[in-house]
């Protein structure tokens, strides 16, 4: 049989800042990419909001460049990944009330901080594996009800980004376990919806607000539906399964090949994700990390997300102007003993989830001198996201349950000089997939569109020698962990002083 006659899997990936799409042979190769941005908009301090039709246009997009590469009749099904928590507010036809808004949304904050009180912060990470915020869709309608009235009236159903696309693609609403629980109230254990939780934040909502809208049934990752006849004309296929997918951060630690206990995958997109792989529901003392179920039944992540990296990176390079782009920002940093940058704090988002979950924290250049060039501001700033990112390994590896090898991919993670900077930070073997592995989300929802539809199971790709930790550097970034610590808690410090603390962080 000719290459060109084989079946394959499309996967698409609703990220922050566009959709990537692959098609992806049996065997695992991916032979075709695609991709298609979409503006994010922010109209008032602190909101981040994007127009779902915007995310519509990008698959329609996404499948006609993959239709060149991969005729139309090849195509077996398609899998789906996106960005969470962001939340879609819909009337009662599935149709958004209003703008999407994103996890990078930060105007729900005060609702988050009740919400938790209400329930008892302990209590609901026991229950959810969450330390739930202003981030989370319950919170996030909450505050959609306190600034706007008559768009909480009209709404009917709370969906996450993925669950409206898939609604969009199959007539069928539903959500998957790693995308419930960015909603904020759902059970690990029971696989269900806490009604304790709904029921407190009906409370909160008030007698004279809105009714709390309905919330979508919560089906297996593997679930699948046929591509609405509609659909398939406007994407040029025929009316193939849908795989209902999961998390972007469940299916790139999927698409890197990381599925076993023990296992820790690093993505760098966005915000950096680091998730170790558990073959247990594993909650952390300090709720240190998030526990994520993971498509496979059975495996659990532990999850810890980075907020403001790549996006540090591209706001950086921004400021640097035309010709510096992230790659070369990173690439420009690697020139750069770390020992010679100024102390950078990168929490620009503002506030930090990571193993601090420390809302107010703000990012912070100290040191800065008239010596200083934009090489050492960049070089500043990576050394701040892998020291972040050794704060991270460090609280996966206390578990006892993780060795010394990580997997990484997208963004930052491509440059060689941030492996080694990592290897050695961390004192751990960086590796890093064959081929472009900046669409690994998209890669892991096509792996598990072959899983659901035929049983596929490609093999994993070859892979070039990981970094190994340089015992010398590894004592330099020792001493910059001591400098960067002093430095991160007089600031946080100064920030809770100043505005008041919602709550006390721990680990400061």
């Amino acid at each position: 049989m000719n290459e060109s006659d084989t079946g394959v899997y499309i996967g698409l990936d609703l990220g922050t800042s566009g959709l990537k799409g692959v098609a992806l042979a049996p065997e695992g190769t991916v032979i075709a990419r695609a991709g298609a941005a979409y503006p994010t908009h922010r109209p008032s301090p602190g909101a981040c909001e994007q127009a779902p039709q915007d995310w519509l246009t990008a698959v329609e997009s996404v499948a006609a460049q993959l239709l060149t590469a991969a005729a139309p009749q090849r195509w077996r099904g398609i899998g789906l990944s996106a960005m969470i928590p962001t939340l879609v507010t819909a009337r009662p036809g599935g149709e958004p009330a209003g703008p999407a808004i994103t996890w990078q949304d930060g105007r729900a904050d005060a609702r988050g901080e009740q919400l938790r009180e209400r329930c008892g912060g302990e209590r609901l990470y026991r229950a959810t594996g969450q330390w739930v915020d202003g981030r989370y869709l319950l919170p996030m309608f909450l505050r959609v009800a306190d600034d706007e009235p008559a768009r909480a009236a009209a709404v009917t159903r709370l969906l996450a980004a993925k669950d409206y696309l898939f609604g969009w693609l199959t007539g069928e609403i539903a959500t998957d376990p790693s995308t419930a629980t960015g909603f904020g109230c759902y059970r690990l254990e029971a696989g269900a919806w806490d009604g304790d939780v709904i029921a407190a934040a009906a409370a909160l909502a008030g007698p004279a607000g809105p009714a709390l809208p309905s919330l979508p049934p919560v089906l297996p990752s593997t679930a699948c539906w046929p591509l609405r006849g509609e659909i398939a004309q406007r994407l040029g296929c025929g009316p193939i399964p849908v795989c209902l997918g999961a998390a972007d951060s469940v299916l790139g630690a999927y698409g890197l090949g990381v599925r076993h206990p023990g296992q820790v995958a690093y993505i760098a997109g966005t915000s950096n994700v680091i998730m170790g792989v558990a073959d247990r529901l594993l909650l952390d003392p300090g709720h240190r990390f998030l526990v994520t179920p993971l498509a496979e039944p059975g495996r659990w992540g532990l999850e810890m997300d980075l907020m403001a990296t790549g996006s540090a990176i591209s706001w950086l390079a921004g400021l640097f102007g035309t010709g510096t782009g992230e790659a070369a920002l990173v690439a420009l940093a690697a020139g750069v003993d770390p020992r010679d940058a100024p102390l950078v704090l990168p929490y620009l988002s503002p506030g930090e989830q990571g193993a601090l979950w420390d809302p107010l924290l703000r990012g912070a250049f100290v040191g800065l001198e008239l010596c200083h060039e934009r090489r050492h501001l960049a070089r500043g700033l990576v050394n701040g996201i892998v020291l972040e990112s050794r704060r991270c390994l460090t609280v996966l590896g206390e578990t006892g349950q993780f060795g010394r090898d990580i997997k990484v991919a997208g963004g930052s993670a491509a440059d060689p000089g941030f492996r080694a900077d990592l290897a050695d930070a961390t004192r751990c073997r960086v590796g890093r997939p064959g081929g472009h592995d900046a669409d690994c989300s998209a890669r892991g929802a096509a792996l598990l569109a072959a899983l659901a539809i035929d049983g596929v199971t490609p093999g994993p790709e070859p892979a070039p020698p990981a970094a190994q930790p340089d015992p010398a550097r590894a004592a330099i970034w020792d001493g910059l962990w001591a400098t960067y610590e002093r430095a991160r808690r007089a600031v946080a410090q100064h920030d809770h002083a100043g505005e008041g603390a919602l709550r006390r962080p721990h680990g400061i």
